[in-house]
């Protein structure tokens, strides 16, 4: 029997973006169904396998995309939100792949179901971009998120600090917004698939607020104000307001933790 530590690597390991959703899939199918040994036998690459393209280029390279409504716009928009679901499934199988061995076995559970929900918004934005004539890598992308992974590849609680509790909160923020213009620009089945992805990271962003908290307390760690210290250690871009504070709230994430590093 595989162990999960090994499934998770031929996640991070698979390089084609249809079959790293197949294996995505196969690695939470096989967990839940205890095909998998709850075992880290494997050692996770320090950078996960990436297609040909896209292109990946330093975020202060990447071009400006376009406002409005024009449909390359709205392209050149799901292109960018797909190559982040793209990433978020090799975080959420670093994550578990990576640090399961330190935490109770639900973690894991958490993490991969994460992940296979990644792979799942992933494929929703990959085939609206094929119905729009595009495709996934017909553009350039940056690799900022693999960034912030490496950046806190030594600690568990850096980790949950900086990717789930401020990136993947950042698309709280952000989503509704992007469906509001979707919906204006008359492109209902793109605003219906940002609804879908808006209520799952809710959901991700609980996991991660609610492992940090324990990780925190297993460390006799107070967690709004370990929080901080490592946003502001490993974070390197800012905290931009205006919040979805009702997001959040609904994430575990309150007020508390966020308010006072805003734009610092």
């Amino acid at each position: 029997m595989s162990s999960v530590a090994q499934a998770c690597h031929t996640v991070l390991t698979t390089a084609d973006p249809i079959a790293k959703v197949k294996a995505a899939r196969a690695a939470g199918r096989d967990w839940r169904l205890g095909r998998l040994t709850h075992a880290f036998d494997v050692a996770m690459p320090d950078r996960p396998a990436r297609p040909e393209h896209p292109e990946l280029l330093p975020p202060n390279r990447m071009p400006a995309r376009r406002k409005g409504g024009s449909e390359r716009g709205r392209v050149a928009l799901i292109h960018a939100l797909a190559h982040i679901e793209f990433s978020a499934i090799d975080l959420a199988f670093d994550m578990a792949g990576r640090f399961g061995g330190q935490f109770p076995r639900a973690f894991t559970t958490d993490w991969l179901r994460v992940g296979a929900d990644e792979a799942m918004h992933f494929a929703l934005l990959d085939r609206r971009l094929r119905a729009l004539g595009s495709r996934y890598g017909a553009l350039p992308a940056h690799d900022g998120l693999w960034d912030a992974a490496a950046e806190t590849a030594h600690d568990p609680i850096a980790r949950l600090a900086v990717v789930p509790m401020v990136l993947e909160a950042r698309g709280l923020d952000v989503t509704p917004s992007m469906i509001t213009r979707f919906e204006a620009a008359g492109d209902s089945v793109t605003a219906r698939i940002l609804e879908r992805i808006l209520t799952d990271e809710i959901v991700h962003v609980r996991a991660g607020t609610r492992w940090f908290e324990s990780g925190c307390i297993a460390r006799n760690l107070e967690p709004e104000a370990t929080w901080k210290h490592l946003v502001n250690r490993h974070f390197r871009g800012l905290l931009k307001p205006p919040f979805n504070d009702s997001a959040r709230e609904s994430a575990g994430l309150t007020r508390d933790y966020y308010q006072g590093l805003a734009g610092t």
